[in-house]
């Protein structure tokens, strides 16, 4: 099996493919495991996977890849996916690179797929460093002032992670309503955090790496400067299927649609996690987990038409 994608619903799969008997290749465009979560929010805490009252992300992602090992999957890192054929008993996936993967099925675990930040407007003519879209270390912003632009959930968990380390914090957001959790909002507006609405950062100031930002009132034009060593701009990021929209998959809204047992349209391709779609799908990390579940055992009986869809417990099993 070869598995596009080393998130979590990737990782899993590895696990599962393993314990299957299969032998398993994980391929993925980025440097390391963990997909959006290493990339985006690698210390953030996530409260809705099953059994972790609260989990940071790169720990969930270390134990995915703990839980993966002892099946050796091969990682294929930093290898994006261009193109895929498929035939009557195999696979043929070749990358950006020139490597060439022949699998007997393909999972495609790709979360959203490639993915790239909104742009902050007030960046484009400022050359110097400090500009940054997601917070892979929080220690780095320690003892700075840092400015955050969003009004959404991770501009709000930007600010309430940092809020202990970070000298001062300022949220700018261009409405005067947010997208962020209420229950998060809630806490960050009873916290230290200065939070400015109805306001746009239309300038960044410094030498060779941010010192200030202009901000300016949306209603009467009225600006202010405050200090920022840090600007995290937390606006979001455009999502796309990449060479993925021209494999043929059946899409939905830059999402590719699967049936019950998490097949797609073109033989011996399955997928699952965010990145698949169906009716009355539920974006969530533990639903891609039983997705990949879903998708490996069904997998089987394409490699093995005597293979059985139930494998049995894994309690069972040892």
């Amino acid at each position: 099996m070869l598995i596009v994608g080393a998130g979590p619903t990737g990782l899993y799969a590895a696990y599962y493919a393993g314990f299957r008997g299969l032998k398993v290749a994980v391929l993925d465009s980025l440097p390391e495991i963990g997909g959006q979560i290493t990339a985006m929010y690698p210390e953030k805490m996530i409260y809705d996977v099953a059994g972790f009252p609260a989990v940071k992300g790169q720990d969930l992602v270390d134990a995915l890849g703990e839980q993966a090992a002892p099946f050796e999957p091969v990682y294929l890192l930093g290898h994006r996916a261009e193109q895929l054929v498929h035939g009557d008993d195999a696979v043929v996936v070749t990358c950006h690179t020139g490597l060439v993967v022949t699998a007997k099925v393909v999972l495609i675990s790709g979360g959203i797929g490639t993915f790239s930040p909104r742009p902050l407007p007030a960046a484009d003519a400022f050359d110097g460093e400090g500009v940054v879209f997601f917070v892979p270390r929080l220690a780095e912003l320690a003892d700075l002032d840092v400015l955050i632009v969003g009004g959404g959930d991770s501009a709000f968990d930007w600010a309430m992670s940092l809020e202990p380390l970070a000298k001062s914090i300022t949220l700018v957001h261009r409405r005067d309503k947010f997208r962020a959790h209420e229950h998060t909002v809630q806490r960050v507006l009873a916290s230290s955090v200065e939070v400015i609405t109805s306001a746009e950062v239309t300038a960044l100031q410094g030498n060779g790496r941010v010192e200030s930002a202009v901000i300016t009132a949306k209603e009467d034009g009225a600006q202010r400067t405050v200090p920022a060593q840090a600007v995290v701009a937390a606006l979001g990021f455009v999502a796309d299927l990449g060479p993925m929209s021209r494999w043929g998959l059946e899409q939905r809204k830059r999402h590719i649609l699967v049936d019950s047992t998490m097949r797609t349209n073109l033989p011996r391709v399955f997928a699952a996690g965010d990145i698949a779609d169906y009716d009355g799908k539920v974006k969530l990390i533990a639903t891609g987990f039983g997705e990949a579940a879903t998708a490996v055992n069904n997998a089987m009986t394409v490699i093995d038409p005597s293979a059985k869809v139930f494998p049995g417990h894994s309690s069972d099993s040892g």
